[in-house]
């Protein structure tokens, strides 16, 4: 389909329901939108991706933080001033167990994990960053797809994140979660 028949179909304004819809019609696709109505549209992650979250996941059950306060790719509410937008960080961490919907609220979120993929860097290091700091998250964590898989941990400090230590993920996966503030 060409881009002129796809722009002929799309509403004026696209709201979260809508990219529901995409998502639903195109499983090929991650559909995203930021606070100011500013769409992306992302193949879904490779295998690396994939292993990474999964390791993630995996080492923070094994240390104890439930199966229900941990979830790969949901969607999550990024509320801003000029709207709501809608982002998928690649794992999420909450103080408690979320209701089931789409789109959650950031309210109870202590960590969102960006994996980076081709093409995806911009946006995951720089404009999420400054929308979850904003929304309140805690801590964003961007992890490289490099030799090292290098973890960039950042810390809400005020209104926007401060570095708080960058490594290689197996010296992650080699500390407890604990030590993290990850409940």
């Amino acid at each position: 389909m060409s881009s002129e028949a796809v722009g002929r179909y799309m509403p004026a304004v696209v709201t979260l329901d809508d990219l529901t819809a995409m998502m639903t019609a195109d499983e090929h696709h991650r559909y995203e939108m930021s606070p100011e109505g500013v769409l992306s549209i992302m193949p879904p992650p490779g295998y690396a991706h994939a292993i990474i979250a999964t390791r993630l996941m995996a080492w923070l059950l094994a240390a104890g933080v439930p199966a229900e306060r941990v979830a790969q790719a949901v969607g999550l509410r990024i509320p801003g001033p000029d709207g709501v937008g809608g982002r998928i960080p690649d794992l999420i961490i909450w103080s408690k167990v979320q209701a089931d919907a789409v789109w959650l609220p950031v309210t109870d979120v202590l960590l969102a994990v960006e994996i980076v993929s081709p093409g995806s860097e911009g946006v995951d290091t720089v404009t999420k960053r400054k929308e979850y700091a904003t929304a309140g998250i805690p801590q964003y964590w961007v992890i490289d797809q490099d030799s090292a898989q290098t973890v960039t941990m950042h810390r809400l400090d005020g209104d926007t994140y401060t570095v708080q230590a960058t490594m290689p993920l197996a010296w992650v996966l080699n500390t407890d979660p604990a030590e993290h503030d990850l409940g």
